[in-house]
């Protein structure tokens, strides 16, 4: 999957707050994503991420 830094994404599920978009923050191993809705950032491992991917939202 391509995604980079700054993109905006739809999850399949969502955060507790109820918030399903989140930039990206950080690409690695692991990802760096922040909630927009609540504003939590969170780190999870990228293979976990990219298969919880919905779209790729445009701004």
């Amino acid at each position: 999957m391509n995604v980079n830094v700054g993109d905006r994404v739809e999850m399949k599920k969502p955060h507790p707050c109820g918030g399903k978009t989140f930039r990206i923050l950080r690409i690695g191993m692991d990802f760096k994503i922040k909630c927009e809705k609540c504003g939590r950032e969170v780190m999870a491992p990228r293979n976990k991420i990219e298969k919880n991917i919905k779209k790729i939202l445009i701004d």
